[in-house]
């Protein structure tokens, strides 16, 4: 009886004891749970680290398995999460993007509909606004024909994404030296817009996407010159000696992208680039009047590019802490092909460091905690219609000649503009197979002139050679234009064959003799090479 009592008077003072510990945590009644510990006997104390002992391993099972029922539970989409640590436990830095659209005009609406979206879904992500700098002309969204004034969609169905879009560097602002000046985060060589530039550290990682028109070995700016790829290349190359990047991703939207970087793009700049089109073919507009999926009918111009809304719809379609970037290259990969029709769809290829791509996309484009339940599988829509992107200019003005009323002055007006456009085309295409019969022969002209490369192999041995003889080009026969940009492979081979810069004026002058350049003349509508 004396043992039972003993026992009793223990157990109900260890478990006082134990109800102070407790309420140390909860009413932070430190005071009175040390003065009784301190009173505690031996035996008491021994008994009481036990209890102790059980509810920490109690407690933490349940956590455990807390732990482990949330791990494989289905999240809520208004769960936020904070993006994981890399393998390795090293933190993620911050992410920076830079977004081009390298056009103007209504006809060309695509491409800043194609950043608007970039942007909405990075911001979505969780990208700062600081740490993204666009580059639009910002001349579409308030444009007389936009039937929604102050709205930009980028699918026939979707949402205005101008809302918010930061205007960094617009209208003559949207340059390539500019472009260099923010990638290399150079504040001092910026020339207007707001400034904004890559101010990027050792640990964080850098997005780029580009979108436009572009040629063998150039991508297009609204604002002469052009970008070439030598150059975009060399500041490449100078942000990485500035250890100033972890990682690069560069998506690049435009005809003949892969020439940009086809021999030129080193493999150890910590570098991944995906581009819409091989070294020798066109990329393609869509979400385009007329075609299968097609715009709203007040729409009379193309909403989107083929290779941008095959990534971007892929992005929102899957959660991006599991899709690496190879899956989205596979996707994208097919979707741009047009599900392997090539009459309708363009070759995406990759440069540079590809073991890049096995990283999950999240760390470049974020992660929007609503899609954290979306499902892996791919997203498979039906064929999709085209338009050639050096055609999408004359679709516009089809469709407006089209729609003007018979015998009105803008039918005339868009006829006479729709018969300039095609005879300064043809004028582009003859004066260079003439250049070609005068320089090497007419057996030999066109061969030498349309030669493509081997593989690996870049478009030029001379750069300067090459923007040398765009320019004599010019001055005698008149602006490429975005659609003359095609025949930037013919200077190159010009400059492969020892060509002098004084033949090729002498050649130019006498192939354009007699044409009057009017609006076609650089001195109006700028040289696309400086020197």
């Amino acid at each position: 009886m004396l043992f039972k009592c003993d026992f009793l008077h223990s157990y109900h003072f260890t478990l006082s004891l134990f109800v102070l510990f407790l309420d140390c945590f909860f009413i932070t009644n430190f005071l009175n749970f040390f003065h009784a510990l301190s009173m505690a006997t031996a035996h008491h104390r021994s008994v009481f680290f036990l209890l102790v002992l059980v509810l920490v391993l109690f407690t933490g099972g349940v956590q455990a398995a807390r732990f482990n029922q949330r791990d494989s539970a289905i999240l809520l989409p208004s769960e936020k999460q904070e993006p994981p640590a890399e393998e390795g436990g090293e933190p993620v830095g911050t992410r920076w993007a830079v977004l081009v659209a390298g056009s103007s005009g209504y006809t060309n609406y695509r491409h800043q509909a194609d950043v608007c979206h970039a942007y909405q879904l990075l911001r979505k992500g969780g990208l700062k606004e600081e740490h993204i700098v666009v580059f639009m002309y910002d001349d579409i969204a308030m444009h007389e024909l936009n039937p929604r004034p102050g709205v930009i969609i980028n699918h026939p169905q979707g949402e205005n994404l101008y809302n918010g879009v930061p205007k960094d560097y617009t209208g003559e602002h949207v340059t390539a030296q500019n472009l260099y000046a923010v990638l290399l985060g150079d504040r001092k060589a910026v020339k207007g817009g707001s400034g904004k530039v890559v101010n990027s550290k050792a640990n964080d990682r850098i997005f780029i996407f580009y979108c436009d028109h572009g040629g063998p070995g150039v991508l297009g700016m609204p604002n002469m010159p052009y970008v070439y790829a030598m150059e975009f290349i060399d500041v490449l190359k100078k942000k990485h000696a500035a250890k100033s990047y972890k990682e690069m991703v560069i998506y690049v939207e435009a005809c003949e992208s892969g020439s940009i970087f086809e021999g030129v793009m080193p493999k150890d700049l910590d570098i991944y680039v995906t581009t819409a089109s091989n070294a020798q073919e066109s990329s393609f507009a869509t979400y385009c009047p007329g075609m299968d999926p097609s715009p709203p009918p007040e729409y009379i111009t193309c909403l989107g590019d083929l290779y941008s809304v095959a990534w971007m719809e892929d992005s929102e379609t899957h959660n991006l802490k599991r899709e690496t970037i190879n899956q989205q290259y596979q996707a994208v990969k097919e979707r741009t092909s047009n599900f392997n029709n090539y009459n309708s769809g363009s070759h995406v290829m990759e440069y540079g460091n590809t073991s890049v791509k096995s990283e999950k996309l999240y760390l470049y484009q974020g992660f929007d905690p609503a899609s954290a339940n979306f499902p892996p599988n791919k997203l498979l829509p039906d064929q999709m219609g085209v338009v050639n992107q050096r055609d999408a200019d004359l679709l516009f003005m089809w469709h407006m000649y089209k729609n003007a009323a018979e015998g009105s002055e803008k039918k005339s007006e868009m006829l006479k503009r729709i018969t300039e456009t095609m005879r300064h085309r043809k004028h582009l295409d003859a004066s260079i197979d003439m250049i070609g019969v005068i320089l090497f022969g007419p057996d030999k002209g066109s061969r030498i002139l349309n030669s493509v490369r081997a593989r690996g192999l870049p478009l030029v041995d001379d750069w300067h050679c090459l923007k040398s003889m765009v320019r004599v080009f010019e001055t005698h026969c008149g602006s490429l234009t975005q659609y003359g940009m095609k025949h930037m492979r013919a200077f190159a081979n010009i400059c492969n064959s020892g060509v002098s810069q004084a033949l090729m004026e002498e050649t130019s002058e006498a192939a354009c003799s007699g044409n009057e350049l009017r609006q076609w003349h650089p001195a109006i509508r700028g040289y696309s090479a400086c020197y």
